[in-house]
């Protein structure tokens, strides 16, 4: 790597999942993703909704919570299913993937849970994971499953706000995070066991040409997840195995090396706060959330 060494910066705690919420059981979702532990929580798809609050999803036990503090924790939703990411819809509704269930949609107001998008043309998803909605209000979603090096048949699919489906990427190895540049041009997927984030031009028309790697993190047991882009279009990848979540710039110049390592080596993925400086992390497997300070452009 032929860069300056990236800033490091330590992160904080934001808040803790309290006590009287950690749930310890094996479960179908422990068997296979945790060698049969058992696990209290699995914190993911940290987002914002539409009056401002703090939620993340806890994927084997079937949560959304809402962080009104570090210790104001609130069940918006408990429901049998593992939902991972989630996004803020153009309704004013959160948009949830579902691994069992495809895409969902979560009444903020309620925490009631409706089916958006089940199959495509009859057909289940392997795995669905992240989401993130473009400027015209399509649903931009990963079909992970259980793909990777071994099967690179992972799936990026685009639903247009009138129903129609694009399939857009369909040889990922482990497609997870998501994220849009500011300009909504291109793409970020994160190809999860094959330690990249792939970017490739969007087109209205569904052709997907030149798509090339963008950025690299280091080998070991798990690879990129969750990102998110800053207001200076700099990309955030959480990076569980390695304890990081990495910052590059628009070109993929490394710029940031957060290290979470002092709370755990899970940050499956992240989103800013509404002061745009503010990156918040989803440290999962300490069921804790960490903030860290990003310096603008300099």
């Amino acid at each position: 790597m032929f860069f300056p060494q990236p800033l490091t910066l330590t992160p904080t705690l934001f808040a803790a999942l309290p006590a009287k919420l950690r749930k310890p059981r094996r479960s179908a979702w422990s068997d296979a993703n945790r060698g049969g532990a058992a696990v209290d929580s699995f914190l993911e798809g940290p987002c914002f909704d539409a009056a401002g609050r703090f939620l993340v999803t806890d994927i084997p036990n079937g949560r959304v919570f809402i962080i009104g503090s570090p210790t104001a924790w609130e069940v918006l939703a408990e429901y049998e299913g593992w939902p991972n990411g989630m996004a803020l819809a153009p309704s004013g509704a959160l948009a949830i993937t579902d691994y069992r269930h495809g895409l969902l949609s979560l009444d903020p107001a309620t925490g009631s849970i409706a089916p958006l998008l089940e199959t495509v043309l009859s057909e289940g998803f392997k795995g669905v994971n992240d989401l993130v909605f473009d400027g015209n209000g399509a649903a931009l979603f990963t079909d992970q499953g259980q793909t990777g090096l071994q099967d690179p048949t992972g799936r990026v699919l685009r639903l247009h706000a009138d129903g129609r489906i694009d399939r857009l990427i369909d040889n990922g190895p482990s497609p997870n995070g998501i994220a849009l540049n500011r300009a909504g041009t291109h793409c970020y997927v994160a190809m999860t066991r094959a330690c990249e984030v792939w970017r490739f031009p969007l087109r209205g028309d569904a052709q997907v040409g030149k798509a090339n790697l963008f950025f690299r993190v280091p080998a070991g047991t798990s690879g990129p997840d969750g990102m998110a882009v800053d207001a200076h279009d700099r990309l955030f990848i959480a990076n569980p195995g390695h304890g990081m979540v990495w910052g590059c710039d628009a070109h993929g110049v490394p710029l940031f090396a957060i290290d979470c390592r002092g709370f755990g080596r899970t940050p499956t993925n992240c989103c800013f706060a509404p002061d745009g400086r503010t990156l918040l992390i989803t440290e999962s497997m300490s069921g804790q959330v960490l903030a860290a300070e990003i310096p603008p452009p300099t």
